[in-house]
């Protein structure tokens, strides 16, 4: 966090900053509202002029090297406008159904309009709106339950896709054109009449399809471009574009999303993506604690962890191997439909995984202090008779601790730290060459802290008293 008031930044840099505020300030009356097709356009020229503005400079001029002030007072009015046309553009996503849109295809409409529309309901949009911090736990509870009852959800496996399962087109049922469209078109028809195949041909059964050659519009308006002059010339500048719209409507290719439209495996249709669904366990998982420091209600708090749990059970780990398709404990890319788990390796997932765990045993690190506050620690999961509990100590050197019934344990950089369930909380810090100290709160101090961080061996353990009765 800077304590100055002012900052130094190049002036190429100032600059772009400048007119990019400047355009956030200027439409800033459109957040009150719904935004049109128009209007989008005007926002996004201003924007993108600054864009190109900023990025022919450095590519033909470099940078100056010459810097000029920008007070923090302008830098935090930018983030705040930007924050609220974000907040708007997540509000103007929300579906009916609660979920949200997740990616948006933006069409340029008679050149002075851009009209946005929405592709199926994803997985990563949802995700993306829960990490947001934007919506209210009881929307995010909606949103759950809303997820858990959509195609998203995949019964078997009892987790969630990418995105819907679909039925792929037959080959014949593709690049076929409507005979309405085609029969209004003077272009189409003389073309068709003269036998001219260039552009398009009908089949012995009537039907109607563009040349097989075309890999896109670009193409097609390529070979509208070639036809001979004399004879389609007008009819080509008076239809051209109809034609262009009409060859995209058969094919849509501005909805083409790759081996996610026509792929089985691979992270492919009907496919379970496991990184995804720990990064919507993650997501979860933070809605959770920002509903409990927020005192939501019990009830919303309790469906929130409800669904976490779900979400939890849904990953690997916890399934069979006849189940999961594969060990539970080893990291999998996807599950396509109606196979076990493919694809292994150190995905992102166990990253997600252990965040996820550290939030279940209320581990965080603030301010440079180690707190325990675990709100979502389940009582299943301390023993129900003693134990020995082995780890490495920060030295590498195999160790042996004697655990309790009603305990946990586990290790924060390589030092034990051992839960015992109780009906008041504190915290107790045992050190290697002097007394154990019992500091008020759940936390240790700056310099117990570092302690653990950096691994000094000064701390041996950390032994934290708990009452879930109170969550």
């Amino acid at each position: 966090r800077s304590t100055a008031d002012e900052l130094l930044v190049s002036v190429e840099m100032t600059d772009f900053f400048g007119r990019m505020s400047a355009a956030l300030d200027e439409f800033s009356y459109l957040l009150s509202d719904r935004i049109t097709d128009k209007q989008r356009k005007l926002v996004l020229d201003r924007l993108g002029e600054a864009a190109s503005r900023y990025r022919s400079i450095i590519y033909t001029s470099k940078f100056s090297g010459k810097k000029q002030i920008v007070s923090l007072v302008s830098l935090q009015r930018f983030i705040n406008i930007s924050l609220a046309f974000v907040e708007h553009s997540i509000k103007a996503n929300r579906r009916n159904d609660n979920l949200y849109h997740a990616y948006n295809l933006m069409t340029l409409v008679s050149g002075d309009e851009i009209s946005v529309s929405h592709l199926s309901e994803m997985l990563e949009g949802q995700v993306a709106v829960l990490s947001s911090g934007f919506i209210s736990a009881s929307e995010s509870l909606r949103l759950l339950e809303s997820l858990k009852a959509s195609l998203l959800y995949r019964e078997d496996q009892n987790s969630y896709l990418l995105y819907p399962n679909k039925q792929l087109p037959a080959f014949l049922r593709k690049n076929n054109l409507p005979e309405e469209p085609v029969s209004k078109s003077k272009l189409l028809q003389q073309l068709i009449n003269s036998g001219n195949r260039t552009i398009i041909e009908k089949d012995i059964k009537g039907q109607y399809h563009f040349n097989g050659n075309f890999r896109n519009a670009a193409d097609l308006r390529k070979a509208l471009d070639e036809l001979p002059a004399t004879t389609y010339r007008e009819l080509v500048g008076n239809e051209k574009e109809l034609i262009a719209d009409l060859f995209e409507e058969v094919f849509n290719h501005k909805a083409f999303t790759g081996r996610s439209g026509t792929f089985f495996g691979y992270e492919g249709l009907g496919s379970i993506y496991w990184h995804m669904v720990s990064k919507l366990q993650l997501a979860v998982q933070e809605c959770c604690l920002k509903a409990v420091s927020e005192n939501e209600n019990p009830e919303i708090i309790s469906g929130l962890v409800n669904h976490y749990y779900a979400i939890n059970e849904g990953i690997g780990v916890h399934k069979s191997p006849s189940l999961y398709g594969a060990f539970p404990t080893d990291p999998y890319s996807h599950t396509p439909a109606g196979k076990g788990a493919r694809q292994p390796g150190m995905t992102g997932q166990v990253k997600e995984d252990l965040l996820s765990r550290a939030g279940e045993l209320g581990v965080s690190v603030s301010q440079g202090r180690l707190s325990f506050n675990p709100l979502l620690i389940r009582r299943n999961e301390f023993l129900k008779e003693p134990a020995i509990f082995g780890y490495f100590d920060v030295h590498s050197i195999p160790r042996q601790l004697a655990l309790k019934e009603g305990t946990l344990g586990f290790t924060y950089c390589q030092v034990p730290v051992v839960y015992q369930l109780s009906d008041h909380e504190s915290l107790k810090i045992v050190f290697s060459d002097h007394p154990e100290v019992t500091p008020e709160g759940m936390s240790l101090d700056e310099q117990q802290s570092s302690m653990i961080f950096n691994r000094t061996g000064e701390i041996v353990r950390i032994e934290v008293q708990i009452n879930l009765k109170k969550n």
